[in-house]
């Protein structure tokens, strides 16, 4: 293949979700933190499930205490109290009140609870300096979550407020996502794997994509069990993609997907997977030489992306934030501190960083090439110029979309 035909982004990430195998699985509460819910969560109760008081206070209908105020009290006879955590049997009768804890039950009866602070005990007769409103200070049953609610979504996110509001309705399990298995292979004659002696002999670099891409992907719910660093050897590649199918639902392999000498990717991944590639080149920059496949006998998802550490990183971000299954975090809108220029023939990705200023965000670009990963440490996030455009002048609007 010699990139004669690009996708658009849009279209690979489609193909992408059409190859996938979704599974599921169902875990205990405790366990649920960063998975994704695979099925929408339907409550089978009343939150609360019982009328309950939002202050301390008393118990009172509101017919006894209309017009009271500190110059004219209502005075109310003080028949009991309910205790945090337990039921009450307690009924209200006229010119009485029952005294209750924030979250306490509500006694059968009551229709307003009057706040401590506007209330004075004198041994048992209540004095009450301020008239309440209908059901002010209750809290109904269901009115936090009813009975066959939609609580959360499928494809949300468990984070603590989510895992919070589970646990109130008393839920034990949850179905969520399988985490997918990650296997990823760094190519190149010239990479020296971790825990080789520093500095590397001459020729050579440090890998770095085995160990960014890792990181994308544990930050996309990801679990990467195995990780390799290769020369440019069509014979090892093959071995290491065999196995990383064999075991794993995702295969990166960084470096060699382009249309260089040593660019032997390709040629092993479509002799390796069936049916094999159905994409080999993105209209995107930087990733153009990106390479998506499938092996039908393993349900295997193999990507070929760049061997330059800035572009592998922006590949697969890009891929898997269009694979993911709860939306992505918010963008921001910027204004643009310079002109920046753009590949009228591409999906341009540009890193920046951001600054406030006063009440609004300026993005400033951050121009380096590909194979410098301190392009990326010193940006926060990128955003899009699209394709037919050949750059956007100081001033423009874009939205930048947080790394």
């Amino acid at each position: 293949m010699d990139f004669l035909q690009l996708d658009s982004l849009e279209i690979a990430i489609a193909k992408l979700k059409k190859a996938v195998t979704d599974t599921t699985e169902t875990i205990l509460l405790p366990n649920a933190h960063g998975r994704v819910l695979a099925e929408d969560f339907i409550s089978k109760q009343n939150i609360p499930p019982f009328q309950r008081s939002s202050v301390d206070g008393y118990a009172v209908k509101t017919e006894d205490v209309a017009g009271a105020g500190e110059s004219s009290p209502a005075f109310l006879q003080l028949v009991g109290t309910v205790l945090i955590g337990h039921g009450t049997s307690h009924v209200l009768q006229n010119g009485q009140c029952i005294e209750v804890p924030t979250g306490g039950m509500i006694p059968e009866g009551t229709t307003a609870v009057v706040m401590l602070e506007y209330v004075e005990n004198f041994a048992g007769d209540i004095a009450v300096l301020k008239p309440a409103a209908m059901w002010e200070n209750i809290v109904d049953i269901g009115d936090d979550v009813k009975t066959g609610e939609k609580i959360l979504p499928a494809g949300t996110y468990l984070g603590a407020k989510e895992i919070g509001a589970l646990a109130a309705l008393g839920t034990q399990e949850v179905t969520v996502f399988t985490r997918p298995k990650v296997a990823i292979i760094s190519t190149g004659d010239e990479l020296v794997p971790y825990g080789e002696p520093t500095p590397p002999p001459l020729g050579k670099i440090h890998d770095i994509s085995s160990h960014t891409l890792k990181i994308i992907c544990e930050q996309y719910g990801m679990d990467v069990i195995h990780q390799s660093v290769l020369p440019d050897n069509a014979d090892k590649l093959a071995t290491a993609l065999t196995k990383g199918m064999e075991t794993s639902d995702f295969v990166l392999i960084s470096g060699g997907s382009s249309y260089g000498k040593h660019d032997i990717t390709a040629d092993v991944i479509s002799s390796v997977c069936k049916p094999g590639i159905f994409t080999h080149g993105l209209a995107l920059k930087p990733g153009k030489p990106t390479i998506l496949a499938v092996d039908d006998s393993t349900k295997t998802m193999v990507l070929g992306i760049p061997g330059h550490p800035v572009s592998a990183m922006i590949v697969l971000e890009l891929l898997l934030k269009g694979l993911a299954k709860s939306p992505p975090p918010p963008a921001i809108p910027a204004t643009l501190a310079t002109n920046t220029p753009a590949d009228g023939g591409k999906k341009t990705i540009i890193p920046c960083s951001i600054i406030l200023e006063g009440n609004h965000y300026t993005a400033r670009p951050i121009f380096g090439k590909s194979a410098t990963i301190t392009t990326l440490t010193h940006a926060c996030g990128y955003f899009v110029i699209d394709e037919g455009t050949e750059g956007l002048l100081e001033g423009s609007q874009v939205v930048v979309n947080l790394l």
